[in-house]
């Protein structure tokens, strides 16, 4: 799979560092242990198009927001968080 970074151009996966899914949002601080919990523990598993954190560990070092097709692993985008 190759990851076309903003900052870097269109890179090996090796690269990159996975994180996880970049939709969930999280609790504030004074939230349940099963807000907690389900934050934490609980993710969907969808079968398609996924915004996921991805970190480029050996190029710019920054973090960028990945769309990935989760069946064909096809980049639909790849942005700067900050941008």
């Amino acid at each position: 799979m190759r990851i076309p970074c903003p900052h870097c151009g269109e890179r090996a996966s090796e690269e990159f560092s996975y994180l996880g899914a970049a939709d969930p949002l999280r609790p504030p601080p004074d939230a349940t242990a099963e807000a907690w919990h389900a934050y934490v523990f609980l993710r969907d598993n969808p079968a398609g198009n996924l915004r996921e954190f991805w970190h480029h560990v050996h190029g710019c070092r920054r973090w960028l927001i990945v769309t990935r097709d989760t069946r064909t692993h096809a980049i639909a985008a790849c942005v700067d968080p900050r941008a």
